[in-house]
Formats: C-alpha cells, sequence, structure tokens
C-alpha cells in the first residue's frame, strides 16, 4: 500500500494548521497596535498574496514544460527551475492553493475579526452586527472574486507565469548559493541550434 499519501496528508495538514495558528495569534495583537488604517491595508495585501499564489498554482498545472526546454539548454536564467515546476505541478499547486491560500484565508478572517472587535470598541457594541456583516462580504468578495478575475489569466498565460516564477527563484537560489527547488537535477540537453531555438519559443511565449 502506498503511504505517500497518507505522509503528505499529515505533513501538509499539520504544517497547514501550525502556520494557521501562528498567523491567527499574531493577528489581533498586530490589529491593535497598527491601528485601524494599516490593518485594513494589511488585509488587502494578505487577501492579495492569497489570489497571487492562487494564479501560481493554476499556472503551475496548466503550464508544459516542452517550450522551456531549449531555454534550458541555452542556459537561460530561470528555465530549468519552470521545468522544475511544471514536472511538479501537483506539489507546487498543493502549496500555493491549498496551504498559502488556507493560510492567507484564515489570516484575513483574523484580521477582518479584529477589525470589527476594534469598531465595536470605538462605535459601540450596536456597530458590531452590521461591521461583520460588511467584514465578511469584503473578505469573500475580494479573494473569490480576485480569484476568479485572475483564473483565465493564469491559463491563458500559463508558460509566462511559470516563467517568471521560475527567473525569480533562480534569482533567489543566486543569493542564497544553493537550490531550493532541486532544479539542478534537471537535465541540461545541449544542442547546436539551442540558442536560435530558445528565441523562436521565447519569440512565441510573447504575447500577441
Amino acid at each position: 500500500m502506498d503511504s505517500r499519501p497518507l505522509r503528505r496528508f499529515v505533513s501538509v495538514g499539520f504544517g497547514a494548521a501550525a502556520i494557521s495558528l501562528v498567523l491567527a495569534s499574531l493577528s489581533a495583537g498586530a490589529t491593535a497596535s497598527l491601528g485601524l488604517p494599516a490593518s485594513v491595508l494589511g488585509l488587502v495585501a494578505v487577501i492579495g498574496v492569497g489570489v497571487l499564489f492562487d494564479i501560481i498554482g493554476v499556472a503551475a498545472t496548466a503550464a508544459t514544460e516542452e517550450g522551456f526546454h531549449a531555454m534550458a539548454a541555452d542556459r537561460v536564467v530561470g528555465a530549468r527551475q519552470a521545468i522544475w515546476i511544471v514536472r511538479n505541478a501537483d506539489r507546487v499547486a498543493n502549496f500555493t492553493n491549498d496551504v498559502v491560500g488556507d493560510a492567507a484565508g484564515i489570516l484575513s478572517g483574523a484580521i477582518g475579526a479584529a477589525l470589527v472587535a476594534e469598531l465595536a470598541a470605538r462605535q459601540g457594541a450596536s456597530a458590531q452586527a452590521w461591521a461583520s456583516a460588511v467584514m465578511v462580504a469584503l473578505v469573500s468578495g475580494l479573494a473569490v472574486g480576485g480569484k476568479a478575475a485572475f483564473k483565465s489569466f493564469a491559463i491563458r498565460r500559463a508558460n509566462d507565469v511559470v516563467f517568471t516564477i521560475g527567473r525569480a527563484v533562480a534569482t533567489l537560489e543566486r543569493l542564497v548559493g544553493r537550490s531550493l527547488l532541486g532544479a539542478s537535477s534537471v537535465p541540461r540537453k545541449r544542442s547546436s541550434n539551442g540558442r536560435r531555438r530558445s528565441r523562436v519559443v521565447r519569440e512565441r511565449m510573447r504575447p500577441r
């Protein structure tokens, strides 16, 4: 019997629970210390992070690796990392959509609840009911609407998104001096016309 799904369930589940517990615990104190305007900006930022990682997860599952091989053969920065992302799309999507996405959702909910409590303390208990309703609508509208708005973009421009993330990871790897994704294990296939093929691939990936 394959035990990998169980191990992934345990590791990812407990990891997400731990992250969510820490973030939710810190959000109330941070909201009280930052004040109302900064907390609202923080809420929008957290929702934006959730939407961004949802784009990455969708793009990873929709992208194809063939277009990156010529670029990897020509040693284009980020191409090997992009191949790794596509080959491990299930793990990438699990981390971005489930772990980060759920953590962002829990954190945004915790910040929203802290904002409601802050408004109730300022305006009185009578304001808590309408503040709660407005906050729930705001958080769900921004999160769900943002993901829906960029879903087609992530599918249509999947290779572009994955290549951008690959380049960002490659830059980070250079800064820390080590491989973060294990992308160095991706084989390099060097050919005499690799440079010309990579230019053709990049031209095809450009938006029309």
